[in-house]
């Protein structure tokens, strides 16, 4: 049976991370990178070193699941907990290379997205345009801001490659070949998923809500749960040693998870707490998100021409959307099911989830960490 959901809320995610010193050793493999990124970057032209400061500040924030997922999926595949272990290193290194991937991949959606928010701090390409506009430096601040985020996304994705490599040449041949196939699959699935999100805002929306849904919920499958759970938790068996069948294994489990992960984010979107989330609320909405709550919203609503239907189509993408044209779309949403509606999917995927971690051939302390973080992903404010 799945752990207890009250014992696992009662649990501080932040002290899942933090435990056998994982989020001081992957902060520490990031910080190394980011200095002798900065000392090549700095080399090449001083101008350029405000790209480094800016992923810095990106990069310290975060919440460290994904290389918690694939630490303790090693961990669970019979991995050491030895400091000085080079798979142990590796691992944590490997850690490093998916939060500097999220990073990468953070930046590009940003710029997409137009957001304004992330962490809590502006975003990268708005903290360009600004430094453009404070500096009175000519052409338009917006195309500078834009331009740079990209550049600098393109940068910290060649820094993902090169902490994966570094990390690789410390297991053996065989271990180092899976890891790099099943991390170099999870980037070309969040690139396509990328895509599939910007087609989806392209493409005709609304007269069918059951195909919207599961278009959105193809979208999130691609881009967010492969490389938040399910790729982590492969790559962490891979570098046990413990191959590839033990590895499908525990993904199994990551996909469920990794669905229901995005969709907490797809709630927090619209209800999240600013203070918490580090985003304005509603932000998701100001952006026209075509996610699964506003798909399970049109289809529950008894009218779909009526002033429901038409308050929540004028709200998505409305840059100027009020707080109180929020709190009216979140009305709406509640008013329909559809919150209960994707709180109960969030649920049904999570104990799926737990029931394949429950079959996988996992050993302790691995197993219960990742039980817990498995609640933790799913089970949170921000």
């Amino acid at each position: 049976m799945p752990a207890s959901p009250t014992r696992a809320s009662a649990l501080n995610p932040a002290a899942l991370v933090d435990a056998e010193n994982l989020r001081a050793d992957v902060d520490a493999a990031v910080t190394a990178h980011l200095d002798r990124l900065g000392a090549e970057v700095g080399a090449i032209s001083p101008s350029a070193e405000a790209m480094v400061e800016e992923a810095a500040g990106l990069l310290m924030g975060g919440k460290r699941l994904r290389a918690a997922f694939c630490y303790w999926s090693f961990r669970a595949h019979g991995g050491s907990a030895d400091a000085a272990n080079s798979a142990r290193i590796a691992t944590v290194r490997v850690g490093a290379a998916l939060e500097l991937f999220q990073a990468a991949a953070l930046l590009h959606d940003d710029v997409m997205d137009n957001s304004d928010t992330r962490r809590g701090r502006p975003t990268a390409h708005r903290a360009f345009a600004g430094k453009h506009a404070a500096a009175g430096w000519a052409g338009e601040p917006v195309q500078f801001g834009d331009s740079a985020a990209i550049l600098l996304g393109d940068l910290v994705l060649l820094a993902a490659q090169r902490e994966l490599s570094a990390a690789l040449a410390l297991v053996p041949a065989a271990v180092a070949e899976a890891a790099r196939a099943r991390f170099d699959a999870m980037q070309s699935e969040v690139v396509v998923g990328q895509y599939l999100d910007v087609l989806v805002q392209a493409e005709p929306w609304g007269h069918d809500p059951a195909s919207d849904e599961e278009r959105a919920r193809k979208v999130l499958r691609a881009k967010s749960a492969s490389y938040s759970v399910a790729a982590p938790l492969a790559l962490g068996a891979l570098l046990a040693g413990a191959g590839p069948r033990a590895a499908a294994a525990v993904e199994a489990a990551g996909l469920p998870l990794g669905e229901a992960f995005q969709l907490r984010d797809d709630v927090l979107g619209v209800f999240g707490d600013p203070a918490v989330t580090g985003k304005p609320a509603g932000d998701d909405l100001r952006e026209g998100k075509r996610t699964v709550v506003v798909a399970r919203t049109l289809a529950l609503l008894p009218d779909p021409e009526g002033p429901d239907a038409a308050a929540l189509i004028a709200a998505l993408g409305n840059p100027d959307l009020s707080d109180d044209d929020v709190a009216r779309v979140r009305e709406v949403i509640v008013g329909s099911g559809a919150l209960d509606a994707v709180e109960q999917l969030i649920e049904d995927l999570a104990v799926r989830a737990h029931a394949l971690l429950d079959m996988a051939d996992l050993t302790e302390p691995g197993r219960g960490l990742l039980t817990d973080l498995a609640h933790a992903a799913v089970d949170r404010a921000a």
